[in-house]
């Protein structure tokens, strides 16, 4: 893939025969090269692909919060850490079609809902669906992320309509084992495997600032780019450092590295929506924007993620303002067609 000229790989299409598949080497190469050449080949890959001035708006939204068996060392919501986070049970399914009226309006396309679960118990399920049937009838592509899942979850979450399932690798399988141990990384490949043999579309990311190397994020996205077939979303967060959890301290990421780790994602994943994720609040506008040239297409509208503090909408509106950035387009769902 690389000859040591500056190809931009705009015509790359994942899945072609011989053409799915990136070495460590290779992503290495890329990522290091100098900063206005990486932004070029990026913004190249993006522009062939996507409208490089529309942004996908999504809404996230806890339907169940705190009380998470997990002990991933960045989170608010695991019992194994003096957060200060309470427990609550599932949230009722028209208390959260309410809330994601409220996101319609406020112009997001695609609705998530994440439960603080390692997986989510049978009992759920009907409310689970029941929430992914009342959010496609207001228009809206639906997500989830409820932790591991089974093949028969899988399917039934498929036979609900959902459209996308979230569950991120968070690092590379090498620095895995520093950040979680209640499941391992072979684990995340299973639900991930789960949910693209069900017919559900994968959105699949990671974490940055988590103490992880450079070789650490090329060799996750890596790892995503080179599954059968890459994520059609992925999530990109900057560590939030949570008070009480294992990486309260941890040392912030540098803004130039960050938007090199979004490049790199574009390049690897061109059909990829790379979303900029948690974190947000700490990037100044022109990180942000430098993200967005890069190949960020897709960001969280509202002012929480889960339980983390995110830009709100005017703020949002004022920087797409100012970068003549527009909101996404929803996209046309096959059964909206027929």
């Amino acid at each position: 893939m690389l000859d040591g000229t500056l190809s931009t790989g705009a015509n790359f299409t994942p899945g072609d025969a011989g053409e799915s598949r990136w070495t460590q080497a290779e992503a290495e190469k890329i990522y290091n090269l100098p900063f206005n050449d990486l932004l070029y080949r990026a913004h190249t890959v993006h522009r062939a692909q996507f409208d490089p001035n529309a942004i996908q708006m999504s809404r996230l939204l806890s339907i169940k919060t705190g009380g998470c068996a997990e002990d991933c060392g960045y989170c608010s919501q695991s019992a194994h850490y003096p957060t200060g986070l309470k427990a609550s049970k599932l949230m009722e399914v028209e208390r959260v079609l309410a809330e994601a009226r409220q996101a319609r309006e406020g112009g997001a396309t695609r609705y998530c809902m994440g439960a603080a679960w390692r997986s989510p118990k049978d009992r759920d399920m009907d409310a689970i669906v029941a929430m992914i049937g009342g959010v496609r009838a207001l228009g809206m592509e639906t997500c989830m992320t409820l932790g591991m899942l089974t093949p028969d979850q899988s399917a039934r979450l498929a036979e609900a309509g959902l459209d996308y399932y979230n569950h991120n690798v968070d690092t590379s399988e090498r620095f895995y084992g520093e950040i979680i141990t209640t499941r391992s990384f072979a684990d995340r490949l299973e639900t991930l495997a789960n949910v693209r043999d069900a017919g559900i579309k994968v959105c699949a990311g990671g974490i940055l600032g988590m103490g992880e190397t450079a070789d650490d994020r090329i060799s996750m996205l890596v790892t995503l780019a080179n599954l059968p077939v890459p994520p059609e979303s992925v999530p990109i967060n900057m560590l939030i450092p949570i008070p009480g959890s294992k990486l309260a301290d941890a040392a912030p990421v540098d803004p130039i590295d960050f938007v090199r780790t979004i490049a790199l994602a574009r390049i690897l994943m061109p059909l990829s929506h790379v979303r900029l994720s948690a974190g947000r609040t700490d990037m100044s506008d022109e990180t942000q924007a430098l993200c967005f040239f890069a190949g960020a297409n897709s960001i969280f509208v509202g002012e929480t993620l889960l339980t983390a503090d995110n830009p709100g909408e005017d703020h949002d509106a004022a920087l797409f303002r100012r970068l003549g950035l527009k909101p996404m387009a929803p996209a046309a769902r096959q059964d909206a067609a027929e």
